[in-house]
């Protein structure tokens, strides 16, 4: 057995609870005492409570307003917490709400040592586990490309990992670039991790949405205009391409730009130079390009609705960011990343999402992608009144999702992909590991990959491994 973790005793008096200090040492616990509230009546007790403590606190003659601002404190700890109560406190609605909500198990006073002795032992347990998920989903998330550099874009199948090798060669290269995906998928977030991992990194990133503007401000957004050019221009305004200079420039829903100004920001792509609206003088300006559209460039030049000699000088590099039905596996790595972002918005008591919930997601098809996603879990995190978020909290009734009627060899065939998937995401795409870790040969590990169009490293092609590398549809 382990030594047991400290314990904070946390009382009104600073002294603490001196029968039940003694108590707890003798069973071999390290106690250290302290006042729920200072001496300002402010209540601090997350910031004494040290990393591998775990929480005691005694809530006997606690008002109200007492209570309020120890809950408070105590949701901002990460430790699990014990509750220390008699039978008046029991009987107040606000002390058994807290117990409820924050509480691992209380215990009555005069306190029995066998029943707190096992309540401190469970919550150790259950703190080295909670310590233990969380490096595990620290180093899944750096794996997956959430601090590597790449903002939020997180993912461990190989379509991600595809991503996030293409950004990196694309941003070594100060040549612009036209960035692909559907609508919700994350082209903005691709276009910043360019920008941060490019020679202009140090420079300025703005971005504009060329669909947001009405089609006469476009051109003063873009190109700037000086005092007087027409009615309401009363001082000069430095346009976005002027204002991103030593930087990028990151021009979204690029197909949405007005033939008119094609024309403009095209002699601008040749030049290097622009004119502010009202202006004479032409201005040198040193910025990168990228656009992003969730058309087809390519159809709408060959419907007159964009500028040929323009596309292709904004397509001088292409990439492209996969729709969220491309990589189902990494919905529940997405969906606890975004929990753990907005932890500050849900209620004390949840604690994540269920099974269940998890399987819905599944198979739902994201037609928002990546955006919906975020939604979706945000507004489940406000509006669950559980333990862990349930599918009618996503919003995702089961009747609108398209299910697949699967046969045992199909499913076995599924559980055998993503099994693969998950363990070369674990191993970093290290086939000796993996194969260790999932019980077969390497020669076996070769042959599965072939057998379900795995690429054996994150940015290698599936071509001439057998069906494509792309992950079923759920």
């Amino acid at each position: 057995m382990e030594s047991p973790a400290s314990v904070r005793l946390f009382c009104r008096d600073s002294g603490g609870d001196a029968s039940l200090g003694d108590t707890l040492r003798q069973r071999g616990w390290q106690v250290r005492n302290g006042s729920i509230f200072e001496s300002s009546g402010s209540c601090c007790c997350h910031e004494h409570v040290a990393e591998n403590e775990v929480g005691l606190v005694a809530l006997d003659a606690l008002s109200s307003d007492e209570l309020r601002r120890l809950e408070a404190s105590m949701i901002k700890s990460r430790c699990p917490w014990v509750g220390l109560v008699d039978e008046s406190g029991l009987a107040d609605g606000d002390t058994r709400r807290l117990i409820i909500n924050l509480c691992l198990g209380y215990a009555m006073q005069p306190v029995d040592a066998d029943r707190i002795d096992g309540l401190l032992w469970m919550a150790t347990d259950l703190m080295r586990l909670q310590r233990r998920e969380s490096e595990s989903q620290q180093q899944a998330a750096t794996e997956a490309g959430a601090d590597s550099g790449e903002y939020e874009m997180v993912g461990t199948t190989p379509a991600m990992w595809q991503l996030f090798k293409t950004i990196r060669k694309i941003a070594a290269v100060d040549a612009s670039v036209c960035i692909h995906g559907e609508s919700g998928t994350g082209k903005e977030l691709t276009a910043q991790a360019i920008h941060e991992r490019s020679p202009r990194a140090a420079g300025p990133f703005h971005a504009i949405n060329c669909g947001a503007l009405p089609d006469n401000l476009i051109q003063s957004e873009l190109f700037g205009h000086e005092k007087g050019a027409f009615t309401g221009a009363g001082q000069r305004k430095i346009g976005r391409i002027e204002a991103a200079s030593g930087g990028t420039l990151f021009l979204d829903e690029i197909g949405d730009l007005p033939l008119e100004l094609q024309v403009n920001l095209l002699r601008f792509l040749e030049t290097r130079r622009l004119q502010r609206v009202g202006g004479l003088n032409e201005i040198s300006v040193d910025v990168r390009i990228l656009a992003a559209t969730h058309v087809d460039l390519a159809k709408a030049v060959d419907d007159g609705r964009f500028r040929e000699d323009l596309y292709h000088r904004l397509n001088v590099l292409q990439i492209t960011v996969p729709a969220l039905r491309e990589h189902p596996e990494d919905i529940e790595i997405l969906a606890n990343f975004f929990f753990k972002r907005f932890a500050g918005d849900k209620p004390a008591c949840l604690k994540g999402f269920s099974r269940e919930s998890l399987a819905v997601m599944q198979q739902y098809a994201w037609p928002g992608n990546v955006r919906e996603l975020i939604n979706r879990v945000r507004r489940a995190m406000v509006m669950c009144e559980g333990r862990l978020i349930q599918p009618e909290d996503l919003g995702i009734e089961r009747r609108r999702i398209h299910r697949h009627v699967l046969t045992l060899e199909q499913a076995r065939e599924r559980a055998e992909r993503d099994s693969l998937l998950a363990a070369l995401a674990r191993n970093k795409y290290r086939i000796h590991p993996a194969a260790d870790e999932l019980g077969v040969s390497r020669v076996t590990m070769y042959r599965l990959l072939n057998k379900h169009g795995i690429p054996r490293s994150p940015g290698e092609s599936a071509s001439g491994l057998g069906t494509s590398t792309s992950p079923a549809h759920p």
